[in-house]
């Protein structure tokens, strides 16, 4: 018998859930949903389970595995990852049930290839995908460059929308390597000089020099990081990298700005993109939700920081970009 918070999760998505489960959703956000320690999500027919208690307990996670294995009899496998495990391997996902986790899911139409242990994250994010949707509607003909593109979803969406060209760049080759099956699951030529496998610093400092430009620059950083070419902190100094990639985008392009930054405030962000607009080359032309079920339903908890104009701590802005 499920718990009723497991009950009343699954109530809440059940179109999510759909009939050919070839997607993904998120099952059950524990942050907003009263369960801190815990998150679950599904990829196809995979479970994969967040285990964020500070002392883990294996025996409770793998009767939430059992218990959901027996609601959803559609479940062939499930993973735990457990963010303070002792081990990369226990951090980065363990089977928990059944043998081949999936390899590939598909939303709004289009297939992107998974590899659900090969980092602490499910290898796809989740909150963008109405991002993605909007990319299939707006990207026909458009060139494209996807900074920090971590797995590419977002370069995949572009392309799938009928865009002329994508770059992505990633520190991480292995990352831009998942991005090349993407490509492969739906039929798209894959050209060595579109995945830079480069910092972001010197890539951004390259196409200045080449003159190169793009309609479109996503800039989707991680939240902290820190290489010899330069720093990201999305908490304190978003604006640093908007002004980075600003002089690459066309006149009437567009750049879309993603903090994921849980202690920023939704009202901090917006000031920080307001005053960027202020020289009257950039405007704020729209807000990305993120979708329910990735909120959440039935908050129990609050946020960290109020989230508002935004809906999340995953803050996505389109904005639209005037050159002298």
């Amino acid at each position: 018998m499920l718990p009723d918070f497991l009950e009343k999760a699954l109530a809440s998505r059940h179109a999510e859930v759909g009939s050919d489960h070839t997607g993904a959703f998120r099952l059950f956000n524990g942050f907003s949903e009263g369960r801190p320690d815990l998150v679950l999500e599904v990829y196809g027919r995979t479970l994969v389970i967040h285990d964020y208690a500070k002392q883990p307990d294996p025996a409770s996670i793998k009767e939430i595995a059992n218990q959901l294995k027996n609601a959803l009899t559609w479940l062939h496998a499930g993973i735990v990852k457990t963010r303070h495990g002792a081990t990369h391997a226990q951090k980065c996902g363990q089977l928990l049930f059944g043998s081949q986790p999936d390899r590939k899911i598909k939303e709004h139409g289009v297939w992107y290839a998974l590899d659900l242990t090969m980092n602490q994250d499910a290898s796809f994010y989740l909150d963008t995908r109405s991002l993605r949707k909007w990319l299939i509607e707006n990207m026909q003909g458009k060139t494209l460059l996807n900074a920090f593109a971590y797995t590419g979803s977002l370069g995949v969406a572009a392309l799938a929308g009928g865009a002329r060209s994508v770059i992505q760049t990633d520190l991480n080759r292995n990352f831009l390597n998942l991005a090349k099956d993407s490509y492969g699951l739906n039929n798209f030529p894959v050209h060595k000089a579109d995945f830079l496998a480069q910092d972001f610093f010197p890539a951004v400092a390259a196409f200045k020099s080449k003159k190169q430009n793009f309609d479109c620059v996503i800039l989707d950083p991680p939240f902290f990081s820190a290489t010899s070419r330069g720093k990201v902190d999305q908490e304190h100094a978003s604006a640093r990298l908007i002004n980075k990639v600003r002089p690459l985008i066309n006149d009437g392009g567009a750049l879309i700005a993603i903090n994921n930054a849980v202690f920023l405030s939704g009202a901090e962000y917006i000031q920080t993109l307001e005053s960027l607009c202020q020289d009257g080359y950039l405007q704020i032309r729209e807000l990305i939700p993120v979708p329910q079920d990735v909120r959440g339903y039935e908050l129990v908890n609050l946020p960290l920081t109020d989230p508002a104009p935004f809906e999340h701590s995953t803050k996505i802005a389109i904005l639209d970009v005037k050159r002298k």
